[in-house]
C-alpha cells in the first residue's frame, strides 16, 4: 500500500518465525529495494518501506524465493495467525501453526474478511489475549479449547482435530453466525481481552529484544539473524531463539525499564500523507514523562494506526494536539489544540491527578486509565 514515504510491502512469515536465512535476505532486500527501514507490527508482521513502485516486483521474486510469499493472494490474506511466541520444542504449537495455515489455504478455505484472525496460543498461559484475534486455540487446565473471541462460544480440541474445529468455527462466522454453532461448541463466558505486556529480557525459548515505535535498520535485523532464527511477537518484540543473554547492537531496547517501551506512535508526517502532525519526535520527547507503568498513544490522525486499545491518547490536528484521557484516537478529546511545548507539562499533572485517585495494581494494567 502506498504511504507518505513510498510504498509499505508487509510479509507473514510462517508461524510467526524466520530462519537466519529469511531474515538476513530480507534485511538485504529491504536496503536493495526500500529505505533499509523494517518494521514490527501489531500484528506480528513484517513491513518494508519506502519501496519504489518499479522495486516491487523484483522485491516479491526475491521474498518469493525465501519462501515468503504464498502461491495465492487469496490465501494468504486468509493466512493471519499470530502465534505465542514462548513455544518450546515437543510442544504442539508450530505443528498447529501449520496444519491451521494449510486448512486455510486449502480449496474448502471459507471467504473471510481482511481483518479476520487467528491466534494459536496454546502455552501454559494465554499471552495474546489482547492481541486481536477472531479465534483462539488455546490451552486451559483441561487441556485445548477453541473459542471465538466475541461470541461466547468454546470447544474442548486434542492437538489432532484443534484445527478442523476452528475451521468449523469460521465457516460458521462466513455463514454469518447464524443457526447452530458447530458440533462440540457451546456457550461458555467470553476469555479475558487483556493480558500483561510482555518486556526486553529472557523468556522461555531464547531473549526477547524490542525496538523503539517497532523500526530497526536492516542492518541491524542482518546482525541480529546471526544471533539465531527470530519469532515475530505482537508487541513489536523480536524473540531472538536459544539466546542467553541480550545483544548489544544499535537500535535494540533490551533494558526493560527503558522509557521508549511506554510510547506508541505511528509514522506521522514524515510516513502518512493523512498525518496531521510530527509523532515519534514527540513521542521520544515525552517518554520520560510517562509513569513506570503507563502508555502514551501519539497518532497523526483519528485512525490511531499504532494502537488500537484504551490509554492515555495525544492526537495531532492542524491546530495542535488533542488529548484524550483515556481512549482512543477516535475518541473525544478532553482538551483540544495544545500546542507541543506544553504536552509534558500537562501530561505529567494528568498522571499526577488520576494516579492519586487509582488503586489498581500494575498487573491490571489495561483496566487502569493510566495504562
Amino acid at each position: 500500500m502506498a504511504s507518505g514515504d513510498g510504498w509499505i510491502v508487509r510479509v507473514r512469515p510462517h508461524a510467526g518465525r524466520l530462519t537466519r536465512a529469511q531474515a538476513a535476505g530480507i534485511a538485504r532486500l529491504a536496503q536493495a529495494h526500500g529505505r533499509g527501514l523494517v518494521e514490527l507490527t501489531r500484528r506480528a508482521k513484517l513491513q518494508l518501506r519506502g519501496v519504489a513502485p518499479e522495486h516491487h516486483a523484483a522485491l516479491l521474486a526475491g521474498l518469493q524465493a525465501l519462501g515468503l510469499v504464498d502461491a495465492d493472494a487469496a490465501a494468504e490474506q486468509r493466512r493471519n495467525i499470530v502465534v505465542t511466541p514462548f513455544w518450546r520444542l515437543g510442544e504442539p504449537t508450530p505443528d498447529l501453526a501449520a496444519a491451521l495455515a494449510q486448512a486455510l489455504a486449502g480449496p474448502l478455505a471459507p471467504a473471510l474478511p481482511a481483518k479476520f484472525g487467528f491466534a494459536v496460543d496454546c502455552g501454559p498461559v494465554p499471552v495474546l489475549r489482547a492481541t486481536p484475534a477472531t479465534i483462539r486455540i488455546e490451552r486451559d487446565a483441561q487441556g485445548l479449547v477453541v473459542r471465538a473471541d466475541t461470541v461466547p462460544l468454546l470447544a474442548r480440541a486434542t492437538p489432532h482435530d484443534a484445527v478442523a474445529r476452528a475451521m468449523a468455527l469460521a465457516h460458521w462466522f462466513a455463514g454469518g453466525g447464524q443457526g447452530a454453532p458447530p458440533p462440540g461448541f457451546h456457550p461458555a463466558p467470553l476469555g479475558c481481552r487483556t493480558a500483561p505486556r510482555p518486556l526486553p529480557g529472557p523468556a522461555p525459548g531464547g531473549w526477547l529484544v524490542a525496538t523503539a515505535f517497532g523500526q530497526l535498520q536492516a542492518d541491524t535485523l542482518a546482525r541480529l539473524a546471526e544471533q539465531g532464527d527470530l519469532r515475530l511477537t505482537p508487541w513489536r518484540m523480536l524473540l531472538v531463539e536459544g539466546a542467553r543473554s541480550a545483544p548489544a547492537l544499535p537500535g535494540l531496547l533490551t533494558d526493560p525499564a527503558d522509557p521508549l517501551l511506554r510510547v506508541v506512535a505511528c509514522s506521522g508526517t514524515e510516513g502518512c500523507h493523512q498525518a496531521a502532525g510530527p509523532t515519534r519526535p514527540l513521542a521520544r520527547a515525552l517518554a520520560g514523562v510517562v509513569p513506570a507503568h503507563g502508555l502514551l498513544h501519539v497518532s497523526g490522525c483519528r485512525k490511531g494506526c499504532a494502537h488500537a486499545e484504551p490509554t492515555v491518547t495525544l492526537v495531532a490536528t492542524r491546530a495542535g494536539y488533542d488529548f484524550v484521557r483515556h481512549g482512543k484516537a477516535g475518541s473525544a478529546p478532553d482538551r483540544q489544540a495544545l500546542r507541543a511545548d506544553a504536552l509534558a507539562t500537562h501530561l505529567a499533572g494528568a498522571w499526577h491527578a488520576t494516579t492519586t485517585t487509582q488503586d489498581a495494581p500494575p498487573h491490571e494494567a489495561t483496566d487502569s486509565p493510566l495504562l
